[in-house]
């Protein structure tokens, strides 16, 4: 190796990288016979502060060959970033940045489009989020041994709006009611108890099943269905639609179901009109102006008496009583009125009569085959086959007979609650024409000619017909 004719400082150089991570070696000077070993080199960059990193490997390969590294910058060390913490986050069980309401799709591959599926449906005390905590960073190291700090992980925070509540380490959120989880401004989440559609139920809403109350701001389009644990409101109006609440519902333009729709509440309903539909409530059923053509059923009562009141053709039932101005029409369009007892239990009634029937037919037919397989018995003609069939239609008749004793027993418990009809009455404060049928618990009338300003209620085991004062 030839004598260097003046220190290394004149022959090489050494940056650092701005963010500290990377030194370079650089000739600055070079000669033919310029040569040094490894040891020296690592010895140089130690002493321009390089004490972190460094690739002794690269070192080596300079040394042995400096000529091939003169005109290039020689990465020498090579620090460790940092790495940032990750952000904490609220991890939410609904997913409530998407807005987008795509139709369903079945499992025959088929396209629900009226079954949208957006409503995030919570239950008082259900979980709706949690909060994830941050990670801690990771420091790093300059070649020059300095420590890189890095940042840790920024905690996430819940934004809380109406209806919903923390738990003791802040780390989870409850729904505190029944409700809709939703977000409002800056990102606050709610659980709100009415569900509110400012337009129509068509298309672009889908099927509404939600555990509170809903509130329609338009119509509700052929078709589609609501469900709503609460209750269900419609300034508009219903058409050949399915409605059920388990509180009340309340439809401001009426229903023409077109003998498709069916409404149906726990508690009461209230609409301007009915025309051919289906319509039943746990208790009270309000009509403003009339009841055409219609099974309307009510456990206590049904109001039709506003300026228009009318009730004509199809079936009305209730518990207690039934007012109307008008009943039928002058040509005389049959129109039943059942009073005096819940009409599940009358509907109930008339399927255990028809089931009662077709229990004493079935028996009959069998008392027949068994009657002549005892005639072939006392001939001494029964074989096996016959002797096995015997058998099976003895334990047949048996049962039979059980289960006609059970119709009956329930069919005299239910015309024992259509005696007790003291309270039931049908009001008519206008005009009820021939045609009309009133039914008060087990006993029927039939309306022959026009009368006006009459009650009709249950005297002396008869229905009566007394003026309406």
């Amino acid at each position: 190796m030839s004598e260097r004719s003046m220190p290394l400082d004149a022959y090489l150089t050494i940056t650092v990288s701005e963010d500290k991570l990377t030194a370079f070696l650089q000739f600055t000077r070079t000669e033919e016979e310029f040569a040094l070993n490894a040891a020296e080199l690592e010895q140089f960059a130690v002493s321009h502060g390089i004490v972190f990193g460094l690739d002794k490997a690269k070192l080596e390969q300079i040394a042995a060959d400096p000529k091939s590294h003169f005109m290039v910058q020689n990465v020498i060390a090579s620090g460790t970033k940092p790495v940032d913490g990750e952000n904490g986050y609220v991890r939410y069980l609904f997913d409530l940045g998407n807005n987008q309401r795509k139709p369903l799709m079945l499992e025959d591959g088929t396209v629900d489009f009226k079954e949208l599926a957006s409503i995030n449906n919570v239950k008082k005390g259900q979980l709706i989020g949690e909060r994830v905590p941050p990670q801690p960073g990771q420091d790093g190291h300059a070649v020059t041994g300095e420590t890189l700090f890095a940042k840790d992980g920024k905690e996430a925070h819940f934004k809380i709006g109406k209806n919903v509540v923390l738990d003791q380490e802040r780390s989870a959120l409850y729904a505190a009611i029944d409700g809709m989880v939703i977000t409002t401004d800056r990102d606050k989440v709610n659980v709100f108890p009415i569900y509110e559609i400012n337009g129509d139920v068509d298309y672009g809403i889908g099927n509404i099943d939600f555990v509170g109350s809903v509130v329609i701001r338009g119509n509700v389009q052929p078709g589609f269905r609501i469900k709503a644990a609460g209750d269900i409101r419609i300034t508009g109006g219903v058409e050949a639609a399915e409605l059920e609440a388990g509180g009340s519902i309340e439809i401001g333009a009426g229903i023409v179901g077109q003998n498709k729709a069916k409404v149906r509440a726990g508690k009461s309903i209230k609409s301007s009109f009915i025309q051919d539909a289906l319509v039943e409530a746990g208790e009270d059923i309000i009509v403003a102006q009339s009841i055409m053509h219609s099974t309307v059923r009510a456990g206590r009562s049904v109001i039709c008496n506003g300026p228009k009141g009318l009730i004509v053709g199809g079936i009305v039932q209730a518990g207690e009583k039934v007012t109307s101005r008008t009943v039928g029409n002058a040509m005389s369009t049959v129109t039943v009125i059942e009073v005096g007892v819940v009409p599940e239990l009358r509907n109930e009634l008339l399927a255990l009569r028809a089931q009662l029937k077709a229990q004493r037919e079935n028996l009959d037919k069998t008392e027949k085959a068994l009657a002549l397989l005892d005639q072939l018995a006392a001939a001494g003609q029964l074989n096996q086959e016959k002797l096995s069939l015997r058998v099976k239609l003895n334990h047949t008749k048996k049962q039979s007979i059980e289960e006609e004793t059970n119709i009956k027993e329930r069919i005299l418990e239910i015309e024992k609650s259509l005696e007790e009809t003291e309270r039931a009455r049908v009001e008519v404060l206008a005009t009820i024409y021939g045609g009309a049928k009133i039914v008060i618990g087990r006993y029927t009338k039939f309306v022959k000619d026009a009368v006006s300003r009459v009650v009709f209620c249950l005297s002396d085991g008869d229905v009566s017909m007394i003026p309406y004062f």
